[in-house]
C-alpha cells in the first residue's frame, strides 16, 4: 500500500472517530440536562475529562510506548463505541457519569497513541502538511458535528445520535485494520509492572532536563492551550451575560471560529513548505491571544465574531507547528511516556485555572476575569517568541 494511501486511511478515521465524537458530546449535554435540569450537572461532564486524564496518564504511556500501537487504537475505538452504545440505553445519571468517565480515559490513551503512530506512519518531510491536514478534518468535524447532531434531533432524538456516533467508532476502528502494523512483529514486549512505571519517570525526568529547549516550549504551549481552555469555559456566560446574544446567534459565533480553523487549515495546507515551525507557534499564538483579547473588549456581535475568527484562525497554525514541533524532538520510542506524563500537569492546569476564572466571573466580572486571562495567554506567546529568537542565534553562532 503507498504512503499516501495509508495516510488517507488514517485520516479518514481520525475525521470519522472526530466528527461522532462532537454529536456524542451534544447529544449527551441534552440528555444529562433533560434527566436532571441542571446545568451543574452538565458541568460535571467537563470536569470527568482532565480527572480522567490525570488517572490514566500516570501509566498510560508505558504500555503505548511497548504495545503495538494500531492494536491499541483499534481496541480504543472498539471499547469507547462500546461504552456510548451503552450509554444511549441508560436512564441513571450514576451510570452515564461512570461510561463517560471510561469514555474519557480512552481518549486519553488513544491521543497520544495515534500521536505516535503517525510520527512513524508520515515521513518526516510530510508531517508538518499531515498536521495541517489533520487539523482541517478536525476542523470540519468541530463545523459539521453540531449541524449533524441539530438535524438527527429533528429527525430522531439525542439517544439516536449517540448510537450514531457508536457505530462511527465501530467503523474508524474498522478502517484501522487496514493500516500496517509498524512494530516488528515478534518483539517480546516488557510486562508493565510498578517498577518499570518508576523507572520510566525517572528516564522522562533526566530526557526534559536534557531536552531544556523542548521541554521549556512543551510547558509553555501547555499552559497556551490550559489557559485557552479555562477562558472557552467562560464563552457560554460572555456572550449570553456581557454580549446580549440570544441562542441561534451565539451558535452562529461559534460557527464563524469554525470556519477560522478550516481557513486555517486550508492555508497551512496549502503553504505548509514556506512556513518554519518556530514562526508557526510563536505568532499563531500571539495573534491567538490577539484574538481573545478583541473577544474580550467587545460589546457587541460583530467584534466578538472578528475576534472569535482571529483567534481560531492563528490558533490553527499554532497547533500544527506544535505538534510538528514534538513529532522531530521527541524519540519515537519515549514520546508516549513524554506526552502523556506532561498532560497530568496540563490537566491539573485546567482544573484549577477553570475555578480561578470561574470565581473571578462570580466574584469580580465575567468580562474583566475573560480580559486578564487573555493578557496573561498574550504574555506567554511572547515568552515563546522570545525563547525561539534565542534558540535561533544560538543555533546560527
Amino acid at each position: 500500500m503507498g504512503n499516501r494511501k495509508k495516510c488517507a486511511l488514517l485520516l479518514s478515521s481520525i475525521a470519522i472517530s472526530n466528527l461522532g465524537e462532537w454529536v456524542y458530546f451534544i447529544a449527551l449535554n441534552l440528555i444529562v440536562l433533560e434527566l436532571t435540569h441542571s446545568p451543574m450537572a452538565v458541568s460535571i461532564l467537563y470536569i470527568l475529562s482532565p480527572i480522567a486524564n490525570i488517572v490514566v496518564s500516570f501509566w498510560a504511556g508505558s504500555w503505548i510506548d511497548r504495545l503495538n500501537q494500531k492494536r491499541v487504537m483499534i481496541f480504543l475505538d472498539i471499547f469507547r463505541g462500546g461504552c456510548v452504545l451503552l450509554l444511549a440505553f441508560s436512564t441513571s445519571l450514576v451510570v452515564i457519569y461512570v461510561f463517560s468517565f471510561f469514555i474519557y480515559m480512552a481518549n486519553a490513551i488513544f491521543r497520544p497513541t495515534s500521536l505516535v503512530y503517525m510520527t512513524k506512519l508520515v515521513p518526516e518531510t510530510n508531517r508538518q502538511r499531515f498536521n495541517a491536514l489533520k487539523n482541517f478534518v478536525q476542523s470540519c468535524g468541530f463545523l459539521m458535528g453540531p449541524s449533524i447532531a441539530g438535524i438527527l434531533f429533528m429527525i430522531g432524538t439525542p439517544e439516536l445520535a449517540i448510537r450514531i456516533n457508536a457505530i462511527a467508532l465501530f467503523f474508524s476502528a474498522f478502517i484501522l485494520f487496514f493500516l500496517p502494523h509498524l512494530e516488528r512483529q515478534n518483539e517480546a514486549v516488557e510486562k508493565i509492572t510498578w517498577q518499570v512505571i518508576k523507572k520510566d519517570w525517572h528516564r522522562i525526568y533526566h530526557f526534559a532536563k536534557s531536552a531544556k529547549f523542548l521541554t521549556i516550549i512543551y510547558a509553555l504551549f501547555s499552559g497556551v492551550t490550559l489557559l485557552m481552555s479555562a477562558i472557552d469555559s467562560l464563552e457560554a456566560a460572555f456572550a449570553t451575560i456581557v454580549l446580549g446574544l440570544s441562542n441561534s446567534q451565539y451558535g452562529f459565533l461559534v460557527s464563524i471560529a469554525g470556519l477560522g480553523i478550516v481557513i486555517g487549515a486550508i492555508l497551512n495546507t496549502i503553504f505548509s513548505e514556506n512556513l518554519r515551525l518556530g514562526q508557526l507557534m510563536s505568532v499563531g499564538a500571539i495573534f491567538t491571544a490577539v484574538g481573545y483579547i478583541i473577544y474580550a473588549t467587545s460589546f457587541h456581535f460583530v467584534g466578538a465574531a472578528i475576534g472569535f475568527f482571529l483567534l481560531t484562525f492563528a490558533f490553527s497554525f499554532a497547533n500544527t507547528g506544535f505538534l510538528t514541533f514534538i513529532q522531530e524532538e521527541i524519540p519515537n520510542e519515549i514520546m508516549g511516556r513524554f506526552i502523556s506524563l506532561f498532560s497530568i500537569f496540563e490537566s491539573i492546569g485546567i482544573i484549577l485555572f477553570t475555578l480561578i476564572l470561574g470565581l473571578g466571573a462570580q466574584l469580580i466580572s465575567i468580562q474583566l476575569t475573560v480580559l486578564m486571562g487573555s493578557f496573561i495567554l498574550l504574555g506567554i506567546s511572547f515568552v515563546i517568541l522570545y525563547c525561539i529568537i534565542v534558540k535561533s542565534k544560538i543555533s546560527n553562532n
